[in-house]
């Protein structure tokens, strides 16, 4: 691990365990246990936080990421009004099976899961990839998703610049973490964001996910390329979704473009659309109070 890193764990600040034992739900993404349950032939990790009565919000994650790639700062708050879950997709961190290469896999193996844990309605917000998941679960099952947040994400052909993102975030001397790059603009504010931001998601100590390898980003690289590249003309899947959707991106999504975005939010039946300024990929973590106090005020009216 970085020294970087290293000394951001030292200074992250400290939280009481929850037991895994404890009749009350997990409070902090730091410290909720990691629980597992089989589906779909995959035993999936994951974990809940917040109060066990209200629609659950289910968390899909981006491009090689895992639970612990979440902030705390959006994930927490969320939790003080509903019931939460972050999971690993088939093949992420601790969930095992061969990492699926496609969204349709990912979102088949997403619903398995979400029907494991017997919810009858839920709500979603996708980032990024996951937000690819969000949609073909809102489309497919409208009797199950509720109300569904797009956060730093596209429609099927909207395009992407993943390769060019990645090799400029990856080719800069002494690099802490490409998320910094990759997910916040390089305005001074932006940076102390993306500095802030990683001491967040860096301060669970204990029963971390491994880190995602090779084979989960050429996967996960597979299936992002083909799903923004194949046209879909007629916007056939953003028209199947009838529920309310509250999109959300940077005034700079430089990996999938705030364009996207707002074809999405053109094109789909029931939508709000939130433009975040001096942002990138991951405006919901720059502005995690902002976002946290719209999601909020989205899912609950």
């Amino acid at each position: 691990m970085h020294t970087f890193l290293k000394s951001l764990l030292l200074i992250a600040t400290t939280f009481s365990v929850v037991e895994s034992g404890s009749a009350l739900a997990a409070e902090k993404l730091e410290t909720a246990p990691t629980k597992y349950i089989e589906a779909n032939g995959v035993k999936f990790s994951y974990r809940t936080l917040g109060p066990k009565s209200g629609t659950p919000l289910v968390l899909l994650q981006h491009f090689t990421g895992n639970m612990d790639a979440w902030d705390p700062a959006v994930v927490n708050a969320l939790a003080k009004t509903r019931p939460v879950v972050v999971f690993n997709n088939r093949g992420v961190g601790a969930t095992n099976g061969v990492v699926a290469d496609s969204v349709a896999q990912m979102t088949a193996d997403a619903y398995a899961f979400i029907q494991a844990l017997g919810y009858k309605q839920i709500d979603l917000l996708g980032f990024s990839m996951g937000g690819f998941v969000a949609q073909e679960l809102a489309a497919q099952h409208p009797e199950l998703v509720h109300k569904v947040i797009l956060a730093g994400t596209t429609y099927q052909g909207g395009g992407n610049n993943l390769m060019k993102v990645l090799g400029e975030a990856f080719s800069r001397a002494n690099a802490p973490d490409p998320r910094d790059y990759l997910f916040f603009s390089q305005t001074d504010a932006g940076k102390q964001a993306g500095s802030e931001f990683l001491a967040r998601v860096y301060a669970r100590t204990k029963d971390r996910d491994p880190e995602s390898g090779k084979e989960i980003a050429d996967a996960h690289g597979k299936a992002l390329i083909v799903f923004t590249s194949t046209p879909d003309p007629e916007y056939k899947t953003l028209k199947a979704i009838h529920q309310p959707v509250l999109v959300v991106t940077g005034s700079n999504d430089t990996m999938l473009p705030t364009e996207g975005s707002i074809m999405m939010y053109k094109q789909l039946k029931n939508a709000q659309l939130v433009l975040y300024p001096d942002s990138n990929h991951g405006s919901i973590f720059q502005y995690h109070d902002a976002f946290v106090n719209s999601a909020d005020f989205f899912l609950s009216h």
